[in-house]
């Protein structure tokens, strides 16, 4: 299919609400925590990080402009834990708007140095994880001290303007605990359209641990996500159970060229409806 027929069909998907126009790159499944519900199975001893190269990430985030994907998200595994991740970041978010999943925990002096390029740059954020307002319940699912690395890091990225957004995965939380987490961000200055809430899905370790709601058809906005291990249809899809990758959402091993891969994508979810689906990892 020529390219400009490729657009058109991503335009048309995306405005009929059967596809997002962000495109998701994996960066690593490599993490630093060990979240009890983690997709990917990721963690500090993990032995197959399954990483994406940098230069794969750009090529990838340049190819899809043009065939009408309008921003990135990048997330793993930890994305910080890669070596020299900053200056990939600055790449891609000079090619898209990019958005940057992180737990906020590695993000020491070095790092804020080589992220200061991108200090007020609005096509730049960096979505933080944070569970919990309460310490104790927020370690509990991702790891000691996270809460107070966490709450150390928001203020410094603020101050040296980053864009901050942050990303709370709720399983059983009640009303009164997430209004005192809303209370928490907005004390750093982050205000209430830049906090997303989304449930703990039962996929990866979520699945083994049988916690967290199993999606609906539907339930999950399409995105096209590329991994080292391929072309998924969504950022739920490249899960990992046991140490195996789930493959029930794979469309294409290949990513590479871009365009064979997004025209998997749309083979992929041609049939799907148009939803407001409300579990997409925004």
């Amino acid at each position: 299919m020529p390219a400009g027929e490729v657009r058109a069909a991503v335009k048309a998907a995306v405005g009929d609400g059967r596809m997002g126009d962000r495109l998701w790159l994996y960066a690593t499944y490599h993490c630093n925590l060990r979240c009890s519900y983690c997709l990917t199975e990721s963690g500090p001893r993990i032995a197959d990080r399954r990483e994406l190269d940098g230069e794969a990430m750009v090529t990838a985030a340049r190819a899809a402009a043009p065939l009408g994907f309008t921003r990135v998200g990048v997330t793993g595994g930890e994305v910080f834990m890669l070596p020299g991740i900053a200056g990939v970041l600055r790449r891609l978010a000079a090619e898209l708007p990019t958005t940057v999943l992180t737990n906020g925990t590695l993000l020491g002096d070095r790092v804020l140095h080589d992220l200061a390029p991108l200090a007020g740059d609005e096509r730049f954020a960096l979505q933080v994880s944070l569970d919990s307002a309460d310490p104790v319940q927020n370690d509990a699912m991702r790891g000691p001290r996270n809460f107070a690395r966490v709450c150390a890091a928001l203020p410094r990225l603020r101050e040296r303007g980053i864009r901050v957004r942050i990303a709370t995965t709720v399983d059983d939380q009640s009303p009164d605990e997430l209004a005192r987490l809303c209370d928490l961000h907005r004390s750093f200055g982050i205000p209430d359209e830049d906090h997303i809430v989304r449930p703990v899905v039962r996929r990866g370790r979520a699945a083994t641990r049988g916690i967290g709601v199993v999606p609906a058809a539907g339930d999950i906005l399409p995105e096209l996500t590329l991994t080292a291990e391929g072309a998924f249809t969504d950022p739920f899809g490249p899960t990992v159970r046991r140490g195996v990758t789930d493959l029930d959402r794979l469309v294409r091993r290949e990513t590479r060229p871009m365009i064979a891969a997004v025209e998997a994508f749309l083979a992929a979810i041609a049939d799907r409806p148009g939803a407001d689906a409300q579990r997409s990892i925004r």
